[in-house]
């Protein structure tokens, strides 16, 4: 199998990332939520904890779409997608870090993590895309660490709202694919 008909089944198989996005901006929004009504530990534990369900949540929601929720064995891609998965855990050491020298600094950090996880997505799919919500991800937490650090959940908010709207574009492309394909 070819790259493009690779990139193809992935934007197929996963809705161009429409799930996962959706599942993740709702982790967001949920964390964000209890940091803003409750306070900023349980939120960041709601971020952390809810992002260990994120794939199997993911693989719910496709299924529950009718979509395959994998793609085929000859799929070179495959193998991409499983290291891309363990960089937002990885660095997420480094959010902890972050949050340690200045807890304000916690959403900001993550959605730097998450942004440039997002940044190899581009050729996984072969969406640009998601060249826009890596740069919204990683300048919005880089903006909000260094110019508003005191709004503690703004960035959950923020990234929350980023990754839904981009669930929906990811999906708009996949299926206007799928209509001319």
């Amino acid at each position: 199998m070819n790259i493009i008909d690779a990139q193809r089944e992935m934007r197929s198989a996963f809705l161009g990332g429409f799930a996962g996005q959706l599942v993740a901006g709702t982790i967001w929004a949920a964390s964000a939520a209890v940091s803003t009504w409750i306070s900023p530990r349980p939120g960041m534990a709601t971020l952390f904890f809810g992002c260990m369900l994120l794939f199997p949540l993911t693989q719910l929601l496709l299924r529950a779409l009718g979509r395959p929720a994998r793609v085929g064995g000859g799929n070179s891609l495959t193998g991409l997608a499983r290291q891309i998965a363990f960089t937002v855990p990885l660095n997420f050491l480094l959010v902890g870090a972050a949050t340690l020298y200045r807890q304000n600094w916690f959403y900001p950090a993550a959605m730097i993590a998450v942004g440039t996880h997002y940044l190899p997505f581009m050729f996984l799919y072969g969406m640009r895309e998601f060249a826009v919500l890596a740069a919204l991800l990683i300048g919005g937490g880089v903006a909000l660490g260094l110019y508003i650090p005191g709004a503690f959940s703004l960035g959950g908010w923020a990234a929350a709202a980023a990754l839904v709207a981009f669930a929906l574009v990811g999906r708009s492309v996949a299926l206007r694919e799928e209509a001319n394909y």
